[in-house]
């Protein structure tokens, strides 16, 4: 009996909970050798080519181009052909991946359940996962991949997930898949409306959800948005709106309030003119998207920002009425903050709110948010304390090009000590940007205007630009950032 052999998504090096498919280098049935490139994944920073770790035909691939692959997941499945050259048992290239059984897999166990962690626990029937299986032994799956790529063991807990509405865990969304069963059409009787295992079970089992059905039927759907079916754990198809939920959200049963009759509907309002009578999904022509790559990291930093900072705002503008001739904004921009940076120390520094701890940089490495049609990007200038205005610029163009071509190293994306985002050569005046931890503040640079300023004996036009300063309150004082906002306005005054 031919061996087969079971192929999970590694960590790519980034501690990211999922990939991208860009592009498969090879197609079911193929034989592929060992080493040999897989796969080309998106990460949140880079295009990363996965080789095979094995030498044999490829019998499954994870999904297709722009599918999302959960790390841990099944990615291939393969025959090996002991004819061909294979990495030894027991060899070892430091690069092992998360093995077992990928999430949303059938559990090798004869109850066939859905395996809802790495090791290997079952999803019930009440679609809660069950206790994690014992700790013994050798993982199922050993393989390995060539590069620096992390290891994770870990068990991850399954969190409901609410995507075009609907609330299951992936488990739950890849059973639906598997059983062709409509998410969005099965009525969800689990906390807060989730959909369980048995909902799916049950909708599957009296057709009620079927996908690709039409209307009349349906599940109930109560609580939906009317809008598309979601993505499940593994690949990020999306379904049309279904017909039949919205119908029975436009007349919900169980009970004479709920329920209006047909008869009693009119698409003219009491004085005679045109009234929507459905929901706005009816009409929507757009349609979920799944979030990938940078934009979909870009989600998670700045929601877990948004949990863990303390951000308080302060705004004021610096008069640029002394500069003379053209003058790099920029590069001024990063002078101000140096000269600020030394000033005030404190803004200049990261905090760590578990243990309450802070560092204070005796260097200056500026984060420049860098905006791109794939998400943004936040390169650091290092040194920047020691650069004169050419070097700044150089400096800026090169991050620029690397970002623009995704060459940019992911060391390049972190460790910043502070962050500038230069909004207003687009628009915009004041902001309340975004302190990503462990980073203290962030200042905002917002659109220059004309604006009219009293003098002594009268007024005059100065040009002015709006400065925002974002700072964790939790490790600076309101003080200190007003002194840094002001250090940065004396210096941005200078003529040059």
């Amino acid at each position: 009996m031919a061996d087969k052999k079971t192929f999970h998504l590694p960590d790519l090096g980034e501690g990211l909970p999922d990939a991208t498919i860009v592009e498969w280098f090879v197609n079911v049935g193929d034989t592929v050798r060992l080493d040999e490139n897989l796969v080309s994944m998106e990460t949140a920073k880079a295009v990363v080519e996965v080789p095979s770790p094995v030498s044999g035909k490829v019998l499954k691939l994870a999904g297709a181009a722009g599918d999302v692959v959960i790390t841990g997941a099944m990615l291939a499945e393969f025959e090996i052909d002991p004819s061909l050259p294979q990495r030894a048992e027991g060899q070892d290239t430091g690069h092992h991946h998360g093995g077992g059984h990928g999430v949303g897999s059938q559990d090798p166990a004869p109850d066939d359940r859905v395996v809802a962690s790495d090791e290997g626990g079952a999803i019930e029937e009440s679609g809660e996962p069950a206790p994690q299986a014992a700790a013994s032994g050798e993982r199922a799956d050993s393989g390995t991949v060539v590069g620096a790529m992390q290891s994770s063991d870990a068990v991850r807990s399954e969190q409901a997930v609410a995507v075009g509405g609907v609330r299951a865990v992936p488990a739950v969304r890849a059973q639906a898949r598997k059983l062709k069963v409509d998410l969005s059409r099965v009525r969800g009787t689990g906390t807060d409306g989730t959909v369980t295992m048995a909902d799916v079970k049950r909708a599957a089992a009296d057709g009620s959800a079927a996908i690709g059905a039409g209307g009349g039927g349906g599940g109930g759907g109560a609580g939906r948005s009317g809008s598309g079916a979601g993505a499940g754990a593994v690949g990020a198809a999306t379904a049309a709106i279904p017909a039949a939920p919205i119908a029975a959200m436009a007349a919900p049963t169980g009970g004479a309030a709920a329920s209006r009759a047909a008869s009693e509907r009119t698409a003219l309002s009491a004085s005679g003119k045109p009234m929507r009578t459905q929901p706005p999904g009816v009409t929507a022509s757009g349609q979920p998207e799944q979030l990938k790559g940078v934009r979909r990291n870009m989600a998670r930093v700045m929601a877990a920002a948004h949990a863990q900072v303390v951000p308080t705002t302060l705004v004021d503008d610096a008069d640029l009425h002394a500069w003379s001739g053209k003058q790099d904004i920029t590069a001024r921009l990063i002078r101000a903050i140096c000269t600020a940076a030394k000033t005030v120390p404190a803004l200049n520094a990261w905090f760590d709110g578990q243990n309450l701890t802070r560092t204070l940089h005796p260097q200056v490495d500026i984060g420049i948010a860098v905006d791109t049609d794939d998400g943004l990007f936040v390169p650091a200038l290092r040194n920047a304390d020691v650069l004169d205005a050419a070097g700044i610029r150089t400096g800026i163009q090169r991050l620029r090009a690397q970002v623009e071509d995704r060459s940019i190293p992911a060391s390049e994306l972190s460790g910043y000590t502070i962050s500038l985002s230069n909004f207003g050569m687009f628009a915009g005046r004041y902001a309340t940007p975004v302190v990503v931890p462990p980073c203290v503040a962030i200042v905002g640079a917002g659109k220059l205007s004309q604006d009219v300023v009293a003098v002594i004996g009268g007024i005059e036009m100065h040009r002015r630009m709006p400065i925002s300063l974002t700072f964790d309150h939790r490790a600076a004082t309101g003080g200190e950032a007003a002194r840094f906002l002001k250090a940065i306005l004396d210096d941005l005054a200078l003529p040059n």
